[in-house]
């Protein structure tokens, strides 16, 4: 088998098997728009190479040699210049994630990866193909830029990480996350209605993803695995805020309603619950 270090000039440096499926169909470039720099059967030879002409050439270096890849043959992605798109619908993705945890793929951005982290990220940020129903896609750039700023496999951070309201650091031990100038909740709201979703929302898929948080939670808690039992709370709170925000009111609103409700209620505890009287 030979392998192809290939260069489009402005663009990236990169390695493949197949220059007709990888650079002139997935990313758009023909014959003369690109170069050949190396070919070699050796797969170790020429992953080593890549590395060292992205430096010379001053490019984003691949965060792995080629030679590590993964190339998972279960889901067939295409590639694009702007965006990854995957053979199935939004409602079944993720699902077909879970099946093909491990797969990476090399995009104009940088390298990919699919782990527990991203698929979060791909999750909240996956649109309907405006071709066909049955695909989804991401754009490359910011999921490269979510690989930039956080450790893809880290333990979950945040549904809306880093795009969404909370930062990756919002619950290390070494900083305390508050909100002193801004409502949290707006924050919420505002990252909603950028993405449409009180638009475009449908409260009842809301309910059903508050299920899905919920029974992440409990799971958490099981596991006494404290950073996903303070993000499942989290989520829930952000699924809840906008499951209000598509009924009419505010998550405010509501916090206030129910603690009117409890203020002065009396009861005691019985195995672990509060019971009213």
């Amino acid at each position: 088998m030979t392998y192809y270090l290939y260069h489009i000039p402005g663009k990236k440096i990169g390695v493949t098997r197949n220059l007709e499926e990888r650079v002139h169909k997935q990313q758009g470039y023909q014959e003369g728009e690109y170069v050949i720099l190396a070919e070699s059967k050796d797969i170790t030879e020429i992953s080593n190479l890549e590395i060292q002409m992205q430096k010379a050439f001053g490019y984003k270096v691949d965060r792995q040699l080629y030679k590590n890849l993964k190339f998972n043959k279960n889901m067939k992605i295409n590639i694009t210049e702007q965006t990854t798109t995957f053979p199935c619908p939004v409602n079944k993705l993720k699902g077909q994630l879970m099946d093909n945890i491990g797969l990476k793929w090399e995009t104009a951005d940088g390298d990919v990866e699919i782990t527990p982290k991203t698929i979060k990220w791909i999750m909240n940020n996956a649109k309907t193909s405006m071709f066909s129903e049955e695909r989804s896609y991401v754009y490359n750039r910011a999921f490269a830029r979510f690989f930039d700023n956080n450790d893809p496999h880290e333990t979950r951070t945040g549904g809306l990480a880093p795009t969404g309201p909370r930062s990756m650091d919002m619950y290390s031990p070494q900083k305390k996350y508050t909100h002193q100038k801004e409502n949290v909740f707006n924050l919420i709201r505002e990252w909603a209605e950028e993405r449409g979703l009180y638009d475009n929302g449908d409260p009842k898929t809301q309910a059903l993803k508050l299920v899905e948080e919920v029974g992440e939670t409990c799971r958490a808690i099981l596991k006494e695995d404290h950073n996903e039992i303070v993000d499942g709370i989290g989520d829930c709170v952000v699924v809840l805020t906008n499951l209000a925000e598509l009924q009419g009111v505010s998550i405010e609103e509501c916090i206030d309603a129910a603690y009117a409700e409890i203020a002065t209620r009396k009861g005691k505890m019985v195995n672990g619950t509060f019971v009213k009287n």
